[in-house]
């Protein structure tokens, strides 16, 4: 298919964005973008999240490692659903009971305003590092596969992906992109599927015959027995548990959307069901990633990582598939920074800002500063974009959870403070503690060999981070001067802790 037919699917696509973000974002207010009016529809909710889940990194990412990690992320998903688990069981009453637009203001609430900004700051830096690399992940394959032979240059091509999302965000945030996200999740899964079919049939092989085949050539290996390892099994485990409890239950961008849903008992259906397809779903990226590896050879392609996927497909696909390919690699594009740029505007102007607080604003003013706040952080992706185009990785998974071992770390700390201990800390001091813990880490990580041996630590980082500034905030706390109830009560009374 000619890049110029590739990219009028792209625009009619877009299109299609824009007509759903039109007939969602009438009459729509701060509300409707912070939280959907409270009214999301929690099937919808869970489909979409899928797709803000997975985004383009796993689409890319995910099958491109097989050849290097064979199976081995299943010992990943194991720890996720355990970490589902926790969310929906432990965090989301939490957030329910206290009626929150940002979840962390539960940090103000348990622990104090320092706590609480200290909190959504390290999320805004999270969150802005991990969605900006994946989506500079798919832009950089859009531009390789179509746009080169078209002459646009990649900087245009990052500027008119995120005037696309700013358009199609700008009025109905959340209310907008539970719909929106449901449309790209069903269209990343339809390509999923459909090349994962093609790959069976060029090569002449029912499932059952291709897991055969890929176990033959140690394609579909999982568990990692070795302690030394960094994918040690029980670590890895350990550390998929914990990544999807601070970057979905900790995460504004995630529980944004899910506390969006009336009810508790509907936003805790919705962490189940996501659960469930979820797991199917990384399974089948595994699957495909096993088969992508078993037609490489015999079709001659050298490619590895990342670059696999684009290139079986652009080189060895028919015109159809690589439309299809291109529709799921977009749909998988979008959510990786629709979802991030509206939390991301919704915590600077709840949490920094203080948008809700301030009576010296009338809504039309909290319109207007929403708006600007929302157009910076598109400039601010655009300015990341380039930084990630400049610093390429082979393997954008591996940068992003590197990343978010050091970033969402501080986030663990203080909500397990909160949620495990009943001590009251020195407010003043926690910006400090939240600090220490990412900058000891790198030091862990820099001097590794000489502190551990032949031991390598691997995605445990996020743990031993929260770890680390869980110990400082208790370095800094006391024990409480009154019966302080257990967290999960606490919320029945807002001023928790507070001095």
């Amino acid at each position: 298919m000619s890049p110029a037919s590739l990219f009028a699917v792209v625009l009619a696509y877009f299109a299609l964005l824009l007509g759903v973000a039109w007939r969602t974002s009438r009459n729509a207010t701060n509300d409707s973008f912070f939280i959907g009016n409270k009214n999301s529809n929690w099937l919808l909710v869970a489909f979409g999240m899928v797709g803000t889940t997975l985004s383009g990194v796993t689409f890319i990412s995910v099958p491109g490692a097989v050849g290097r990690d064979g199976f081995g992320y299943l010992q990943i998903m194991l720890g996720y659903v355990l970490g589902y688990v926790t969310v929906a069981f432990v965090l989301l009453p939490l957030y329910y009971r206290l009626k929150l637009t940002s979840i962390y203001h539960y940090l103000d609430v348990r622990l104090g305003r320092r706590s609480y900004q200290s909190g959504a700051a390290f999320f805004i830096l999270s969150r802005t590092l991990g969605a900006s690399a994946r989506l500079y992940l798919v832009v950089n394959i859009l531009q390789a596969t179509l746009l080169d032979s078209l002459g646009v240059p990649f900087w245009a091509t990052a500027l008119v992906i995120l005037a696309m999302i700013l358009l199609y965000t700008y009025d109905g945030g959340v209310k907008t992109i539970v719909w929106t996200d449901t449309l790209q999740t069903a269209g990343m899964l339809a390509g999923l599927v459909a090349c994962a079919a093609f790959l069976l049939h060029a090569q002449d092989l029912d499932v059952a015959g291709a897991l055969a085949r890929m176990d033959g050539q140690g394609l579909s290996r999982v568990l990692t027995l070795d302690v030394h390892s960094p994918a040690y099994f029980w670590k890895q485990v350990v550390a998929g548990m914990f990544i999807t409890i601070a970057m979905t239950g900790m995460d504004q961008e995630m529980m944004q959307k899910n506390i969006s849903v009336r009810t508790l008992a509907d936003a805790q259906k919705n962490m189940v069901l996501l659960t469930v397809i979820l797991t199917a779903v990384l399974a089948l990226f595994l699957f495909l990633g096993g088969l992508l590896h078993l037609y490489a050879p015999v079709a001659g392609v050298a490619a590895k990582g990342d670059q696999l996927f684009p290139a079986i497909v652009m080189g060895h696909l028919p015109a159809a598939l690589q439309l299809v390919f291109f529709i799921a690699l977009i749909s998988a594009l979008f959510p990786s920074a629709d979802g991030a740029i509206t939390a991301l505007t919704s915590s600077v102007c709840i949490d920094l800002l203080g948008i809700a607080r301030r009576n010296d604003l009338s809504e039309a003013q909290r319109v207007r500063l929403r708006r600007r706040v929302h157009l910076a952080f598109c400039a601010l992706f655009l300015a990341l974009v380039m930084v990630f185009k400049w610093i390429a990785s082979p393997s954008m998974i591996g940068v992003i959870l590197k990343l978010a071992g050091y970033t969402y770390g501080p986030l663990l700390g203080l909500f397990a403070f909160g949620i495990l201990t009943r001590r009251t800390v020195d407010d003043r001091m926690v910006p400090l503690v939240v600090l220490a813990g990412p900058a000891l880490c790198w030091l862990i990580d820099l001097w590794q060999g000489a502190l551990f041996g032949s031991y390598r630590i691997g995605l445990e980082l996020l743990v031993v981070n929260g770890l680390l500034v869980m110990g400082g905030l208790f370095l800094i706390s006391r024990p409480s001067g009154k019966s302080a109830p257990y967290p999960l009560k606490c919320c029945q009374k807002l001023n928790f802790n507070k001095e």
